[in-house]
């Protein structure tokens, strides 16, 4: 008993035990009856019976206190595991059967003996130990702060990485129950680990659902600290760090904002934060003080790295404060070292892929790409030091980067005379901003092709800078890409910028590099193909002038180039090789007929005048048939000695139209003016190449490729044999007759040729052979 009651017959009973017997009586539509004598009660009043209460609070507070004694001396390591959990159910129960008798625990100094037990070997005992704890702290404040003593908090976080096990799950209820103190939650938060692991369970799938809501209930109580919240985002629980940035007053704002800057996101987080607090940062950063600008503007530079998060910015509303930031000049402008974030921001906004033309960002409507902003990023770029110009020729390369933006800033540009200030970063020692501007004329080269050229020709050492970083022997990076790209997209007949390359040695350094990427010494980087791309295009360039110019016939002869290209259109997969390497055999082949050597026919005897027709003509053996005289591919480039016709015809069944164009077009120099014709369609049908070439004819892919292959059906048409076999293919006239109808005036009149070698239009000149 602990509340004895007496009634109106003198029985005594326990409060609760027969105020639970009256109320199943009436329940029961019984009247009140004495449990112990069963007699009808008048009366159902208890009263109280003190002196027996006083009794038994005397009798159980000695019971109580012997058996507190006894629990106190089981409380040690060398106790019997069965006597320790049984004094700790007893501390247990006498704290939860009074409140006041927490303070008797502490006073007793029973929880220092308590914590003592986690070094129990009995798991058992280690989880009791951590429950019993839990119940002795509930709710006083003055036990937990005992507990918090020397390093017990840091002994219950250990137990946090137990996996699995019911130390673990006591070990988040006791945390959770010392939370509730804001005077613990640094401490809790202080110790390395805590917050990680916490914050690992509340995304565990394998946890038990009541350790996961604890282990969260747990976290939202540590958030009352700024440190923690720190390392809650640290750790990946990004939501009350944000939470701060939005609600907290402007000083936890200014922290926040200025810690957000400094962390590493992921790129889905990047994404979130943009949507959540996006808007609160710009805000910042608009009208803040500096100290708070300069906080917003780290934050949205972290946030903006992604592409997915720009987007969220730009149709935030970023755009126009960040330009404002950079353009403003005078009392409120941004220092330098803020004007570099603001630039790294709008680099990464603007090569984001969003539509930036299709943001008003300034009077009348006006965009980034207007004349008058370009005007002034590139004023900036001429006034800044190198950091910021790299950024901000980044943004230039993004705007460049866009098919809708690319020639406002082309037209910008060519009105500001800015080509040779762009030109000339090409030679400075800084490698981001080396690359940035040669990205950047890489993506204006197919626009301005022409003005680049002109700039590279000079003598101030850009054209030479290029090529050193092409030559460069550190694997293949991305700038050595762009800068071939670049030499790639100038214009191929521009002599005097191909002489300079003669000149310094750019070309063998190009044949070196090439040769290594197809022997497999130069192999396994990102950029290996449109760096090989870029390198055979301007390789090509030098086959563009061998007409004019000595030197390159000299370079194609000494370095094989022509052996070096017939492998190449056997680069599988590599379009644009194959059809590069197509096209300057083709300018090779060409200079053939140029090139072979004629033989020198012996002088006629003594007798020959006299008696002609005792003399014979002298046969000379080992002569070219198509170009009639002493051919290599070394020395003539011939298509033939190179065995390069095989080669080509195969290209003829390639997908990409570009590439037959390009293999037709240089089989066609064995049918020009200048060979001999009947030999060269002779070594196409020996090739199995008359059957492809009429392939291409009739699948007409494109109006190139029909005109190409018409002049090369017109020119095989000649040889009667084959007029003859061609004559019974219906389809060839039809698409010859389809030629001759819609194609363009020379291609109409070459069809007009072809058909009437099959017949299908009459050849008046037989008719009328005198008429001129």
């Amino acid at each position: 008993m602990c509340d004895p009651v007496t009634l109106e017959n003198g029985q005594t009973f326990e409060r609760e035990a027969i105020e639970k017997w009256f109320k199943e009586c009436k329940e029961s539509g019984r009247r009140p009856v004495c449990p112990l004598t069963l007699k009808e009660l008048k009366s159902t009043d208890l009263n109280p019976s003190i002196a027996l209460r006083n009794t038994i609070e005397e009798w159980t507070t000695r019971n109580e206190a012997a058996q507190l004694d006894m629990a106190r001396r089981s409380l040690n390591i060398g106790s019997s595991e069965n006597d320790v959990l049984l004094s700790l159910k007893f501390i247990q129960h006498i704290c939860q059967k009074n409140q006041s008798n927490k303070h008797v625990v502490r006073n007793a100094d029973l929880i220092p003996m308590i914590v003592d037990m986690l070094k129990s070997s009995s798991r058992k005992v280690r989880s009791k130990v951590l429950e019993t704890l839990q119940v002795v702290v509930e709710e006083d404040a003055d036990n937990k702060a005992i507990l918090a003593e020397g390093d017990t908090v840091r002994t219950i976080v250990k137990f946090l990485s137990h996996e699995q096990s019911k130390e673990r799950e006591e070990a988040v209820s006791l945390l959770y129950e010392l939370s509730k103190s804001e005077a613990l939650c640094e401490k809790i938060g202080s110790i390395n680990g805590s917050i990680l692991i916490l914050v690992g369970m509340t995304s565990s799938k394998s946890e038990n659902v009541l350790t996961v809501e604890k282990a969260d209930k747990t976290l939202e109580n540590l958030e009352k600290c700024e440190n923690n919240v720190r390392q809650m985002a640290e750790n990946g629980r990004l939501q009350p760090l944000l939470t701060q940035i939005l609600e907290g007053p402007p000083e936890t704002k200014l922290s926040m904002a200025a810690y957000l800057g400094e962390l590493v996101l992921n790129n889905d987080v990047k994404v979130h934060v943009a949507r959540t607090v996006g808007a609160s940062l710009i805000n910042i950063m608009k009208s803040g003080s500096m100290q708070s600008r300069e906080a917003a503007l780290k934050a949205l530079n972290q946030i903006s790295s992604y592409e997915a998060s720009s987007k969220v910015l730009i149709e935030t509303g970023i755009l126009p404060p960040l330009v404002k930031d950079l353009f403003t000049v005078g009392a409120n402008q941004l220092p330098m070292r803020l004007k570099e974030v603001s630039a790294t921001i709008l680099a990464n906004v603007v090569n984001s892929g969003y539509k930036v033309d299709s943001i008003p960002i300034g009077p009348d409507h006006q965009t980034l790409v207007s004349e008058d902003n370009v005007h002034s990023l590139l004023r900036l770029i001429s006034n800044t030091g190198p950091p910021i110009e790299c950024k901000l020729l980044q943004v230039l390369v993004g705007l460049t980067s866009s098919p809708t933006t690319v020639l406002n800033v082309v037209a910008a540009i060519k009105s500001s005379g800015a080509t040779n200030s762009l030109v000339q970063f090409i030679e400075v020692p800084q490698n981001d901003l080396r690359m940035a501007s040669i990205k950047l004329l890489l993506n204006l080269s197919p626009h301005m092709g022409q003005e680049l050229a002109d700039a590279l020709r000079g003598t101030v050492g850009q054209l030479s800078s290029l090529i050193r970083v092409i030559s460069e022997n550190m694997g293949i990076s991305e700038e050595q890409a762009a800068a071939a790209g670049l030499l790639a997209e100038l214009p191929e007949r521009d002599l005097g910028l191909t002489r300079q390359m003669l000149d310094e040695g750019a070309f063998q350094l190009i044949i070196s590099r090439v040769v290594k990427i197809r022997q497999g010494e130069i192999r396994g980087t990102r950029f290996v193909t449109p760096f090989l791309e870029g390198l055979v295009h301007v390789l090509a360039r030098v086959t563009f002038v061998l007409s004019d110019e000595p030197g390159a016939v000299a370079l194609c002869r000494e370095s094989g180039l022509a052996a070096l290209f017939i492998d190449l259109l056997q680069a599988n997969g590599l379009d644009n090789v194959q059809m590069v390497s197509a096209a300057a055999l083709e300018n090779l082949s060409q200079e053939s007929k140029n090139l072979t050597r004629l033989p020198e026919l012996p002088a006629p005897g003594f007798c020959a005048p006299i008696f002609p027709c005792f003399s014979k003509p002298a046969v000379i053996t080992g002569l070219c048939c198509v170009h009639r005289g002493t051919c290599s591919l070394r020395e003539s480039f011939c298509l033939l000695e190179g065995q390069a016709v095989h080669k080509l015809v195969a290209l003829l069944d390639h997908t990409n139209e570009k590439v037959v164009e390009a293999a037709l077009a240089a089989l066609s120099t064995l049918l020009d003016d200048g060979v001999d014709i009947e030999k060269g369609v002779i070594i196409l049908c020996e090739a199995e190449g008359i059957q492809p070439i009429l392939d291409v004819l009739l699948e007409k892919r494109t109006e190139n490729l029909r005109r190409r292959a018409v002049w090369v059906v017109e020119r095989l048409l000649r040889t009667d044999d084959i007029a003859y076999e061609v004559s019974g293919y219906q389809n060839v006239s039809t698409a010859l007759v389809d030629a001759f109808h819609h194609a363009d005036c020379r291609t109409r009149q070459i069809a007009e040729r072809a058909l009437k070698h099959v017949d299908k239009i009459p050849n008046f000149s037989g008719i009328f052979p005198n008429m001129g």
